[in-house]
């Protein structure tokens, strides 16, 4: 890219970012000077904003990066982490954001206060604080800043060593993402976030096609027909033990690991807690449950496209690592006038997490500990400029301290993927454990959950980091294993030492709870594409050919949706 080119590219980058800045900003004048509307955007957004910014929360960098790798380097095993994310949201809409928004809460800690105590309380924000400080923004940094680099060859523009290069280019993605967070909120964070996700979804769709336009020599079908009949085993998505994801995991561990990333995640449910309303809420969840099955034509196929145009990674012709599969196949594909878009795209992705995250942090540590704190020192009300004055200055902190943590990230062995779900698993099931207790087991006391935090920290990292030879069952079933292990501690407690009050569900007016007339059919279609998409990318549908056993189930699961369809729009029907 010579310097003309490099300027066009910056240019027009420059102008879409500054036009979704402008929108954002004309969006939110005036809503960010009260908690409420800082923190949960006043508590109006919409289903479209909240689809948008779950989406653009969920799928950034990291999944451009990690999910094209593990495809190119192994297959489509990994879209489970996605895919079936559908379960999750279906959980959410229906079962947990009822109750999250009929208590009208600000963040989970809260409600964890309200179910327990205080403490329960603290060492859930210490979770949290630790796993987004430690793994989650440091990741979403260094996968943005990585796919920069690479395609503009950061080191060799500036002369730069690789290292210096990375830490300077997360350094300056970092500081830019920082200030939609620190001055915007979160209204300002789901309206870019929206508008990024129209950008995403462009590019999601440009890059597969023109991949296979230049796999084709120009003919797209043709590149089709060679990723569908030539080693047709990349495109299996029934992992087995020795891939990234094995197909067994889909039913143990990975349910409760989505089930914490959309139903208590907190930086993911922040804007279904912001939501105007419960219809307007499940909208939005299962609307972003559809953007999900999309997944692996969107972020994944183009690390399949590459493993076709380059090589096996390691190969003469193969790539140095997995990571870079989906940059370089940008570099190949994408034209000069398109590479500002793609790179306001993915800067628009990185800052979208990256913000997200910070906005939530933000938000757990100044109503979970700085307004706590000064309510025990005998201040009877916290004022909002106090509050949000403390929070620019909390997220200000968290970002330098990612600054650090983030150029790390480059010595992980299996690629940037891996390193974040095994992480995660340090806080991811004790706090879906601890909050599926708290609804469902009123009668467990605060003395359960902080057993199984100190047991599940001490514990996990036993067996994945002490005695990962010994015991050498998958990181994931492991989740599984532990979170019975947790429910039924807690359950046990819970009969031996049980709350002297049961607890019970104190409601508040704040929001509409009237439930959606179609959020039922909407799940049994939303199940009924993971079905079918497992189904595609498995030996009965392209790996090997498409079998008559493929276009029955099809077949059979398109007619059960119209039936479902037809049944709620008969009189009378009345939502789920």
């Amino acid at each position: 890219m010579n310097a003309n080119e490099l300027s066009a590219t910056l240019l027009s980058c420059l102008f879409f970012m500054g036009l979704v800045a402008w929108i954002s900003y004309r969006k939110t004048r005036g809503d960010v000077d009260t908690r409420d509307g800082y923190f949960l955007a006043g508590r109006g957004l919409g289903a479209v904003f909240i689809a948008g910014s779950l989406l653009l929360t969920n799928l950034s960098a990291e999944q451009l990066i990690g999910l094209n790798g593990s495809a190119y380097g192994f297959n489509l095993s990994s879209m489970a982490w996605e895919v079936t994310a559908a379960f999750a949201t279906i959980c959410m809409a229906f079962i947990f954001l009822p109750r999250y928004l009929a208590g009208a809460f600000s963040t989970l800690p809260e409600f964890l206060n309200d179910r327990f105590d205080d403490d329960v309380r603290r060492l859930t924000v210490i979770l949290f604080m630790l796993g987004y400080g430690l793994v989650t923004i440091p990741s979403v940094l260094y996968s943005g800043s990585i796919a920069v680099m690479q395609l503009f060859d950061v080191p060799a523009l500036f002369n730069l060593s690789y290292s210096t290069a990375l830490a300077a280019t997360i350094v300056a993605i970092g500081s830019i993402g920082a200030i939609y967070a620190v001055f915007g909120g979160l209204k300002a964070v789901a309206v870019s976030d929206t508008l990024n996700g129209i950008g995403l979804l462009a590019i999601g769709i440009a890059v597969p096609a023109l991949g296979l336009s230049l796999l084709g020599d120009g003919n797209v079908g043709q590149g089709l027909h060679i990723i569908t009949n030539t080693n047709t085993e990349k495109l299996n998505a029934i992992g087995s033990s020795s891939d990234p994801t094995p197909f067994a995991t889909l039913f143990t561990g990975m349910i409760f690991a989505n089930l914490f990333y959309w139903c208590t995640n907190q930086y993911v449910i922040q804007r279904t807690l912001a939501a105007k309303n419960l219809a307007e809420g499940q909208k939005g969840v299962l609307f972003s449950g559809f953007f999900k099955v999309l997944v692996p034509f969107i972020m994944m196929l183009p690390g399949v496209i590459a493993f076709h145009l380059y090589g096996a990674v390691g190969s003469e012709t193969g790539l140095a690592s997995i990571d870079l599969a989906y940059p370089q196949l940008i570099r190949d594909v994408l034209p000069v006038y398109a590479m500002g878009f793609f790179l306001a795209v993915l800067l628009g992705a990185v800052f979208s997490s990256f913000n997200s995250l910070l906005n939530s942090a933000a938000t757990l540590f100044c109503l979970d500990v700085y307004v706590p704190y000064k309510e025990r020192q005998g201040q009877q009300h916290v004022s909002d400029e106090k509050v949000l004055k403390m929070a620019k200055r909390a997220s200000i902190v968290i970002a330098l301290f990612s600054f650090v943590v983030a150029p790390m990230l480059q010595f992980a062995p299996d690629g940037l993927w891996q390193i974040i779900r095994v992480f995660t698993g340090f806080y991811n099931i004790p706090v879906i454990a601890i909050v599926i207790v708290g609804l469902f087991a009123p009668q467990v006391p605060a003395l359960g959950p902080k057993l199984v935090i100190c047991f599940h920290i001490l514990v996990y990292g036993l067996l994945k980091f002490v005695f990962d030879d010994v015991v050498t069952l998958h990181f994931i079933h492991l989740y599984a294993i532990l979170f019975f292990i947790e429910v039924a501690i807690m359950l046990v407690v819970g009969m031996r030492y049980p709350r002297a009050a049961v607890w019970t569900y104190s409601t508040s007016d704040k929001v509409d709870l009237q439930p959606w007339r179609f959020a039922g059919p909407c799940a049994v279609t939303l199940i009924s594409c993971v079905i079918g998409l497992y189904l595609l990318f498995s030996p009965i549908g392209l790996v090997g050919g498409i079998s008559t056993l493929f276009w029955f189930a099809i077949s059979a699961l398109t007619v059960a949706n119209m039936a479902v369809w037809l049944l709620a729009y008969r009189p009378g029907y009345s939502p789920l």
